[in-house]
């Protein structure tokens, strides 16, 4: 594919990073130091311009350019951007980031002929919230053609090594001291204290599985924290406060603690100090708190502050991550681990550039994971085809038909309305996608 990328901040490396690699990238931005450090390490064009002026996209107009991603630091940046180049250049997709929510998608995505509009505080914030109706999940994952989730739980030490077995949910992922797995389907898989367990299938059964693994957090989460005063500390403070939870929020700068008051309509206790100081916990009540979210642009501050309200006494303790080298570190410190806006930006390009309307593709487990799912269609000419099974390492298929879940394990024909979902490796995903579209 030819690719635009307009702006070259953590984001647009990133994408430019992962998208380089079988496509021809081109990173447009004003600022030449950005653009050198990108093209020190990356194999891309990097063009010094301004995404705004339709001059810019001139030397493209005898090339049919894929997809344009607009992830600028400006949101009306991004949008004008969008404009200039749908009236330069014939563009077959365009993705667009907005970081205000108060923009309409359904009014970017017509006026503007946009195919998505990410909204990453709103994706973040939304990710933090969904944690109080499974409070002893670590994360959660919602799919489009079925009611079944993707639910992660961090199994307590106090544990005693077991097997699971459900007809209700399936195991598609383990991560055990670091290294990332996925058993075979149908396995008697013993799962060990301290591991991170993804489980998919019905909800209900989930959480009562997550009720014996996670011996650690409460059952019920009505008293927050949320640390950093900030666009996204002030988002996931809105989030927690529609679904009528008590929010406390915490930030050090008074300015920050005015507009944060003005945002949430006095809604939420804002508590303004001076220190660093641990003794915050105890002299605001804060260790009383059912969950705690880090919720600063810094990932290291963010675990420092999650190890201090652990120590305090609050199990459920939530970091917002930016930066992938963290990621680990987080898990194996017991901190839950939300991705931030910028990653969340990325992970949903990426997931958008996989998907189509055929295949939808998600990435979990800090991208070590990756779910394809195929939806089976009145329409559709596999129905009635008989199919065989993948055979791949670090690789598990199932199909869900009739509500009920299946391991795909040998033939089958396939009916209307199947739902066909692999879980694989990252390792493995280039062969699991041709799999699954060629089906």
């Amino acid at each position: 594919m030819n690719i635009i990328i307009a702006g070259a901040g953590k984001v647009g490396f990133n994408l430019a990073k992962r998208l380089s690699i079988g496509h021809s990238v081109t990173v447009i931005d004003k600022n030449s130091q950005a653009l050198d450090r990108i093209q020190e390490s990356l194999d891309i064009l990097p063009l010094r311009g301004d995404v705004e002026d339709v001059n810019t996209y001139k030397s493209f107009t005898d090339q049919e350019i894929d997809l344009f991603i607009a992830v600028t630091n400006v949101d009306n940046v991004n949008l004008v951007s969008a404009m200039m180049v749908d009236a330069t250049l014939q563009v077959k997709r365009k993705f667009v980031r907005i970081q205000k929510s108060f923009f309409q998608e359904q009014i970017i995505e017509k006026r503007l002929d946009v195919n998505k509009v990410i909204f990453p505080l709103k994706l973040t914030s939304r990710a933090v919230s969904s944690l109080l109706k499974y409070p002893k999940a670590n994360n959660v994952k919602f799919f489009k053609y079925t009611p079944y989730k993707l639910i992660s739980i961090m199994v307590s030490g106090k544990t005693f090594p077991q097997t699971i077995d459900s007809d209700f949910f399936k195991i598609v992922g383990i991560e055990r001291k670091k290294k990332f797995f996925i058993p075979e389907a149908d396995a008697d898989v013993e799962i060990l204290p301290n591991d991170l367990v993804y489980f998919f299938g019905d909800e209900n059964e989930i959480k009562q599985i997550c009720q014996k693994l996670d011996l650690d957090n409460r059952l019920d989460i009505q008293k927050c924290v949320v640390f950093g005063g900030g666009e996204l500390g002030v988002a996931i403070a809105q989030e927690l406060i529609k679904v009528d939870r008590e929010v406390k929020l915490v930030e050090k700068d008074l300015q920050l603690c005015e507009i944060a008051n003005e945002e949430l309509k006095g809604k939420a206790s804002i508590i303004n100090y001076k220190y660093s100081s641990h003794d915050i916990f105890k002299d605001e009540g804060l260790k009383s708190a059912d969950i705690f979210v880090a919720a600063t642009n810094n990932d290291e501050y963010n675990i420092i502050k999650c190890l201090e309200a652990k120590e305090s006494g609050i199990t459920k303790v939530v970091a917002i991550h930016n930066e992938m080298g963290y990621y680990n570190l987080m898990h194996s410190l017991g901190i839950v681990v939300v991705r931030g806006p910028k990653m969340s930006a990325y992970n949903a390009i990426m997931e958008e550039i996989g998907s189509s309307g055929v295949v939808i593709q998600k990435s979990y487990c800090g991208a070590k994971g990756v779910v394809f799912m195929r939806k089976i269609f009145p329409s559709s000419k596999l129905i009635n085809k008989s199919i065989k099974p993948l055979s791949l390492k670090d690789a598990s298929v199932f199909y869900i038909r009739d509500n009920r879940m299946y391991s795909f394990h040998e033939k089958i024909i396939l009916q209307e309305n199947d739902l066909i979902v692999l879980f694989c490796a990252s390792k493995s995903s280039a062969k699991a996608k041709v799999w699954i579209y060629e089906l």
